[in-house]
């Protein structure tokens, strides 16, 4: 169904490339598991920005199918290395950890393939969770990062999950800077700053296949990524108003 998708897409007078992107920091456990998911007659590569991983994951991702290339450390020096190095008209972005549902890629890469909209998002308060696959204070911070951009920006978010897509083209207008867990919320940020037309889909979330999230494996980390998030928020306020397509 997702190759029928995809042909559909491209039929419609959209012969572009897609490149997924994945971003990975000791993912063995999963990410050969990701890789192999990948709906490979419709996308051109798939690249693992490998940030500084001590286990295997380089190795079977590699072995996988993927492309792998080394990244600084940082969560959006991952995703930026990643864009640098990709091919694709069209960039998909995901975590290598097994939550987020590739099967699904099709509605996610599908509007912008067909020019409905320039930046679309899975949304996983929308969608169903599977029980575990989401902390308490992810829920939270997705709640509270979409009512403070509503506030300042008039439009409502209700996720800042990693799976979405965008044109390259559109990415590079944006200048990303975040090198932290604030690279997705900067996105969405600049993407409502610039008048882009933004779609949210509901996505059913998985638990991760192993190993402990960056994110939410604990309250640190969780602590932590909040601070820089609520940073990054402060960050955009203050910058330039990005200008329009």
């Amino acid at each position: 169904m997702a190759g029928a998708g995809f042909a559909a897409a491209k039929t419609a007078g959209c012969a572009v490339s897609i490149s997924v992107i994945i971003p990975a920091l000791n993912e063995a456990e999963s990410i050969g598991a990701v890789v192999q998911s990948m709906p490979w007659s419709d996308i051109a590569e798939c690249i693992v920005a490998d940030n500084g991983s001590t286990d295997a994951t380089a190795e079977i991702a590699r072995e996988a199918g993927a492309r792998v290339i080394v990244s600084p450390r940082g969560y959006g020096a991952a995703m930026s290395a990643g864009v640098k190095a990709a091919v694709g008209d069209v960039l998909v972005f995901l975590d290598g950890d097994g939550a987020d549902p590739v099967e699904e890629m099709v509605r996610i890469a599908g509007p912008v393939l067909r020019g409905e909209a320039d930046l679309v998002l899975a949304s996983r308060i929308m969608g169903k969770r599977e029980p575990g696959s989401m902390q308490a204070s992810q829920v939270f911070a997705g709640h509270l990062i979409g009512w403070m951009v509503r506030v300042f920006y008039g439009f409502r978010y209700t996720d800042m999950c990693a799976f979405r897509a965008i044109r390259r083209e559109t990415l590079e207008q944006m200048r990303m800077t975040e090198m932290t867990f604030g690279w997705n919320l900067e996105m969405q940020i600049k993407a409502v700053k610039m008048g882009l037309r933004v779609k949210e889909v509901p996505v059913d979330y998985r638990r991760r296949i192993g190993g402990e999230s960056k994110v939410s494996g604990n309250l640190s980390a969780s602590v932590k990524a909040a601070r820089r998030i609520l940073g990054v928020f402060v960050r955009i306020r203050k910058q330039k108003q990005v200008q329009n397509l």
